[in-house]
């Protein structure tokens, strides 16, 4: 028995690591490549090199990275917190208040979340034309509240319902309003589910390619939209494009470990009652 529970053991170890390594390994190759010089990115098999940090001078000094690093940064952090600020107060109505066909008003919001960005791409450039706003942080903040609000409804109405109501109530005997009640009593509760949804909501914003690549041109361009600087006529510059692959991904890793707790706290709240 213990040598079939050990062999059991062993194997499901071993195909963790499989799975984990099939997940590790394409950005561990990326950090490679951008290591190396163009001549050896062209071949696959080299994996014994002199590291070198031409690329990473290259996309600083050449490409103008800190620019677009700087776009993005103003982008996804104010499009997430009011994402955050608004979504949260929406949520908050549709888990509180009884009222007509509230069940299709929360499907309708999240439908808009199934959307493709090719499908509406025309209609927010038409807009960003006539209000002359393209090429600017404002229209990526606007669109990206388009797709990060109802995720954000739909990730909090699921926290605040599972705040007892009663602790709003006896807070309003104790002479709060429904605002200082929301903000004493039932934010620091669902604190952990903020935490996940700005997690999953910073992620989706920072990646985002599509709307910043078709409403920006220079000013507001995102760090995504840079790869499209590495083709050329002569092929693809793999070393320059894996630096700025590792360079993007180094903010949203560090984002994440800062808030690794609340994270795992946030996707089991209300996994376990007690």
């Amino acid at each position: 028995m213990r040598r079939k529970k050990f062999a059991q053991t062993l194997l499901l170890d071993v195909l963790i690591a499989l799975v984990v390594f099939s997940c590790v390994f394409p950005f561990l190759w990326t950090v490679l490549t951008s290591f190396k010089t163009r001549v050896q990115t062209t071949d696959p098999s080299v994996w014994i090199f002199r590291p070198t940090m031409e690329n990473y001078r290259a996309i600083f000094q050449k490409r103008d990275l800190l620019l677009y690093i700087k776009n993005s940064i103003i982008v996804v952090v104010f499009s997430t917190m009011a994402s955050l600020f608004l979504g949260t107060l929406t949520a908050y109505g549709l888990a509180r208040y009884r009222f007509h066909r509230k069940e299709d008003i929360a499907y309708w919001i999240i439908s808009l979340r199934m959307l493709p960005a090719m499908a509406v791409i025309i209609p927010f450039f038409l807009l960003g034309r006539f209000l002359g706003l393209l090429d600017t942080h404002l229209l990526l903040i606007i669109v990206y509240l388009s797709f990060n609000i109802p995720f954000t409804i739909w990730m909090m109405r699921g926290f605040i319902e599972e705040v007892p109501k009663e602790l709003e109530e006896a807070a309003w005997v104790d002479g709060c309003s429904r605002f200082q009640a929301l903000r004493w009593i039932v934010f620091p509760l669902i604190s952990p589910g903020l935490a996940a949804t700005a997690i999953f909501c910073v992620i989706q914003s920072w990646n985002e390619f599509v709307f910043a690549f078709f409403l920006t041109s220079f000013n507001a361009r995102t760090v995504p939209t840079t790869v499209t600087f590495f083709l050329s006529v002569l092929g693809v510059i793999w070393g320059e494009m894996a630096a700025v692959g590792v360079v993007a991904t180094l903010p949203v890793l560090l984002f994440a470990l800062l808030v690794q707790k609340y994270l795992v706290r946030g996707l089991t709240f209300g996994a376990i009652k007690s």
